[in-house]
């Protein structure tokens, strides 16, 4: 008698281990969790046991359908399939270490959680690896473009090429990049997304007082010729922009919002962006530099890849700063569409704004799910 199989997704992040358990085919999720990774991965033998095997057992507890079977039953009549998104370079041989988490990082080896016979971790038959921004590459193809997406350029749904590639670039705590392309040959077969390191290519100012910030951070970083675009283009790059704008223009400093600034830790970047709205301040100017050198990051990755299937801006400073980034003329657009002679280019690219920040968990469903068709 054949196994029912359920799919389990997890976005692995710096902070949190989020997880959902779903039917295959199913987008709602039957149970969704949420682990705090410092708290859950101290002491821990292994981050499967710390992390999946408690979320199995809260399945187990919560879950109607694995309540009425009971433990036994389960363990005996059902299989998981499950896909992973973790911060990270994922290794070919299906293992990534993990290095902003548990103080000093934690590997995960889906190899190692695969053949794991402890209680309910026996239930996991494959367990995929995949870089978290290949997981919201996946993630973009289970948008709904009318509800969960802002057009920045007019009549972008209706340039979308069914066959033209797609590429998102999402700044959060930094700032992500990756590609998906379709073979015109099988495109039954669907997207397959690449991970991309772009958002370590090279910061270029667009004026003289970036031509400043860069040498700022040059010095900061101890870097003689460059600096990544994501020392601006991220939560921790508004907080130096924020950083080198006060100590270039300190008679317009707010102390008090200096003052929370200096103790906020590595949630500068935070007190930062709550208080940009503020007009004439230093952290509104601090807001609109990263998002117009965001936006010039993406119009960047628009003229390498073309992606007339669509440019998805993502990242959890995106839905946050849309007043920023919609209307032809913020600061992102403006950025954006300066590209010279290639401008008219740029016309032929779909762009949207991607405003809902679950979409890395999303990707990993996806890719469970073809995991799980792969196997049949």
């Amino acid at each position: 008698m054949p196994k029912t199989t359920y799919i389990i997704a997890g976005d692995i992040g710096g902070t949190n281990s989020r997880f959902s358990l779903h039917l295959p085919g199913q987008s709602d999720p039957l149970l969704v969790h949420i682990y705090p990774n410092e708290e859950t991965l101290q002491n821990a033998s292994s981050y499967h046991h710390a992390t999946l095997k408690p979320y199995l057992e809260k399945c187990l507890a919560e879950v109607g359908q694995w309540k009425t079977m009971g433990e036994d039953a389960l363990l005996s009549q059902v299989q998981v399939v499950a896909c992973l998104a973790t911060a990270g370079a994922v290794k070919t041989n299906n293992t990534v270490f993990v290095t902003n988490i548990a103080n000093g990082g934690c590997k995960i080896d889906g190899n190692e959680i695969e053949k794991c016979q402890d209680g309910l971790l026996s239930l996991v038959v494959r367990c995929k690896l995949v870089n978290d921004f290949v997981g919201q590459g996946y993630g973009a193809l289970d948008l709904d473009l009318d509800k969960e997406c802002v057009e920045l350029i007019p009549g972008s749904k209706a340039k979308i090429d069914d066959l033209g590639p797609k590429v998102c670039v999402g700044a959060g705590t930094g700032l992500g990049e990756c590609f998906l392309t379709k073979s015109s040959l099988s495109p039954e077969l669907g997207y397959e997304c690449y991970p991309s390191e772009g958002g370590h290519v090279d910061f270029v100012p667009r004026g003289a007082l970036e031509v400043e910030l860069l040498e700022y951070l040059k010095a900061k970083f101890d870097c003689a010729n460059r600096v990544s675009v994501e020392r601006v283009v991220s939560g921790r790059g508004l907080a130096n922009v924020y950083e080198f704008l006060a100590k270039k223009f300190p008679e317009r400093v707010d102390k008090a919002i200096h003052e929370e600034f200096l103790n906020a830790g590595d949630q500068q970047g935070r007190v930062v962006g709550m208080n940009s709205g503020k007009d004439g301040s230093l952290t509104a100017q601090a807001a609109q530099i990263m998002i117009a050198a965001y936006g010039a990051e993406v119009g960047n990755a628009s003229l390498k890849f073309i992606p007339t299937g669509g440019m998805f801006v993502t990242g959890g400073l995106t839905p946050k700063n849309i007043g920023l980034i919609q209307g032809k003329d913020s600061p992102f657009i403006k950025a954006y569409l300066d590209k010279g002679r290639l401008n008219p280019l740029l016309d032929t690219v779909p762009l949207f704004a991607v405003m809902t920040e679950d979409i890395g968990l999303r990707g990993a469903r996806v890719c469970a799910k073809r995991e799980f068709k792969a196997m049949k």
